[in-house]
């Protein structure tokens, strides 16, 4: 899955499959977590936030189920 960089404290790059709704977050420590279960609406909004940390941390992490992947 390709990522796309964003500007961000924490996060490096996102990545989204709307088919199997993935998100892939990765941090820039390197760690990469996927996310399942994800909409296209909250992805969207994710990339729109203006603090992306924020929206991630009050609306993913703790929402859906994760795995690393790195």
């Amino acid at each position: 899955m390709e990522r796309k960089r964003i500007s961000s404290s924490k996060i490096r790059a996102v990545g989204y499959d709307p088919k199997s709704q993935l998100l892939e977050v990765e941090f820039n420590d390197g760690k990469v977590l996927a996310y399942s279960g994800v909409s296209p609406e909250v992805h969207q909004r994710f990339m729109a936030a203006p603090s992306p940390v924020s929206f991630f941390e009050d609306k993913i992490d703790e929402s859906y189920s994760s795995r690393r992947l790195r």
